[in-house]
């Protein structure tokens, strides 16, 4: 499998269809506690026509590195994979705080950016008190338990049990200081104030049913966008997981309608 060093972490990474394709690649980046295979849906389908990337954040999945303070430096990570492989204009797909990283990036360096798109993402952190109560025991509870509660209320009511206790399973082989010290990147981020700044077409993609980053705040955050398309899905937080061939039926129609 691929890898790249990167300011003392080593990024696994995938890297799969024609470079020679007409349309800029795809570049999937995932959330916090997730890994690379939450994008396993959209990879399969979008590889065979265009250039793919997506990669394990550093200390998720199969990465190594300790966790950051900022999302800026989760998205220089971000970049420096781009740099490497010679991608340098893209469609940014992130979801959750990927999506925080992509923003970032199409912030910092507009050109690197063709398209975005934000999957239940927003501008600026703010927690329900539901959620700022749980973040705020989560020094007073077994960390296993922590990354179950956070995991269980990703989903919307009715999916599998089975598939939620894999998926907390998974979640929480997250290292501990990687998973709380990104929690405090993510309550820092704050582009809010921005937005108006992303001029690229962008697609906003959540789930009704999300609790985690309910869906008003992504619709705060589209007001402020000068070209936003929104779909609102039947689903909780974790739409890759829960609605994937929706959510690439989604992407598909974004990516080919004109500009």
């Amino acid at each position: 499998m691929p890898q790249l060093d990167v300011d003392g972490a080593t990024l696994r990474y995938d890297d799969e269809g024609p470079r020679d394709a007409a349309d800029a690649p795809l570049v999937f980046v995932h959330g916090w506690t997730a890994n690379r295979h939450r994008w396993d849906h959209q990879m399969a389908h979008f590889c065979a026509g265009r250039r793919v990337v997506r990669l394990d954040l550093r200390g998720h999945g199969e990465s190594t590195g300790a966790g950051v303070r900022t999302i800026a430096e989760l998205a220089r990570d971000v970049l420096a994979l781009l740099d490497h492989l010679g991608v340098e204009r893209c469609v940014l797909v992130g979801h959750s705080m990927g999506g925080m990283i992509a923003q970032t990036i199409a912030l910092a360096h507009p050109e690197r950016v063709e398209r975005m798109v934000l999957v239940g993402s927003i501008g600026r952190m703010t927690y329900s008190r539901g959620r700022g109560l749980l973040m705020a025991a989560s020094t007073l509870v077994p960390y296993k338990l922590f990354v179950a509660a956070n995991i269980q209320r990703a989903f919307a009511p009715g999916y599998p049990r089975e598939e939620i206790r894999a998926h907390i399973r998974a979640s929480a082989a997250t290292p501990r200081e990687v998973v709380m010290t990104l929690y405090g990147a993510m309550r820092a981020f704050d582009v809010l104030d921005r937005a108006g700044e992303i001029s690229v077409p962008t697609l906003m993609v959540h789930g009704y049913h999300d609790v985690q980053l309910p869906v008003r705040q992504m619709l705060r955050m589209a007001r402020a966008y000068p070209d936003a398309v929104v779909r609102v899905l039947d689903a909780g937080h974790e739409l890759p997981l829960e609605k994937p061939a929706e959510l690439t039926g989604a992407l598909d129609s974004f990516l080919t309608a004109k500009p």
